[in-house]
């Protein structure tokens, strides 16, 4: 039975940092691409940052994130990481990853094979 459980999410304030962690069961883990999305209130979900599989030599970031989130993998852990620094209250989101097989790093959701329940973020201002 394929599970991605996030963990890691709580309240920061504006301006700090947070890690984010994503463990992955009942797949060849690394075999997949893995990505991040957030959900915000009101708002769609939407692409965060992704790692090719493998390797994951290959990285894709959303502009509003570009050089504040970090996305790394550790296959020997079966695990997927989001580095999160210089928090905005913007980034107050549901934080999602997923599993894409045979993917590199892309950001269309319907790429995604699987989900995990989500992690909150809250950004105090």
């Amino acid at each position: 039975q394929v599970q991605l459980v996030e963990s890691g999410g709580r309240l920061v304030q504006a301006g700090g940092s947070l890690r984010l962690s994503c463990i992955v069961s009942g797949l060849t883990f690394s075999n997949y691409a893995m990505g991040w999305f957030r959900q915000a209130p009101g708002k769609e979900r939407e692409f965060v940052t992704a790692i090719s599989s493998w390797s994951g030599a290959r990285t894709n970031y959303a502009e509003s994130v570009k050089g504040r989130f970090t996305i790394s993998r550790d296959n020997a852990k079966n695990t997927v990481y989001l580095e999160m620094n210089s928090l905005k209250p913007e980034d107050t989101a549901v934080y999602y990853c997923a599993a894409d097989f045979g993917g590199f790093a892309v950001a269309r959701q319907r790429e995604y094979d699987y989900w995990g329940q989500g992690t909150q973020v809250t950004v105090s201002s």
